[in-house]
């Protein structure tokens, strides 16, 4: 897989939230992590990040919209129940991007909608906590980037060389279910 991404914050206060968000970015590889205009204290932050994700990738921290910087050809996508937002089943991801969801209690800033280059939202009927918001958004990013097999056409998963679950499919012996039955019957008397 190609590319890279980072997942931030603007204007959140909820250091547990954002210490959960920090962690499943690290679970999902993220390249950085990031913070803006938001009351973040890291030492709280940890209380929810157990794999120590700040000592394990760079981390922003931006006190101002003016103040974010984004590597070159980065395309900024905030994450948004929005009007004009595109719905993430139906959204193409940027090789590279930084997704940047907004506080708990309220959405991303006017300011911060118009920077970005694209918006997307998540088809639910009222807003996700921000920690589960940017799983969702991360888990599709990995679905759709090419880093696994396309999913087979019947139920289960890709078939494994040299592995087959024939045998969870055939009929048992004849022999076996007359015991089985048999064994119902004394158990009943």
């Amino acid at each position: 897989m190609r590319g890279y991404f980072g997942i931030g914050v603007e204007g959140i206060n909820k250091p547990f939230n954002v210490g959960n968000l920090f962690r499943s970015a690290h679970a999902f590889d993220a390249s950085f992590v990031f913070t803006v205009a938001a009351t973040y204290r890291r030492a709280e932050g940890a209380q929810t990040d157990t794999s120590d994700a700040l000592a394990n990738m760079p981390f922003y921290s931006f006190p101002t919209l003016g103040d974010l910087i984004l590597p070159k050809g980065c395309a900024l996508v905030g994450v948004e129940l929005h009007d004009d937002a595109a719905e993430l089943p139906s959204f193409t991801h940027p090789r590279c991007a930084a997704y940047v969801l907004g506080p708990e209690r309220s959405s991303l800033s006017p300011a911060l909608v118009a920077r970005c280059d694209h918006l997307l939202k998540i088809p639910t009927k009222f807003c996700l906590n921000v920690g589960i918001a940017g799983v969702v958004v991360m888990y599709d990013r990995m679905l759709t980037m090419g880093r696994f097999a396309p999913r087979p056409v019947m139920p289960g998963g890709p078939k494994v060389l040299g592995e087959s679950f024939a045998r969870f499919r055939d009929a048992p012996p004849l022999a076996e279910v007359a015991l089985a039955e048999r064994d119902g019957e004394e158990r009943a008397e």
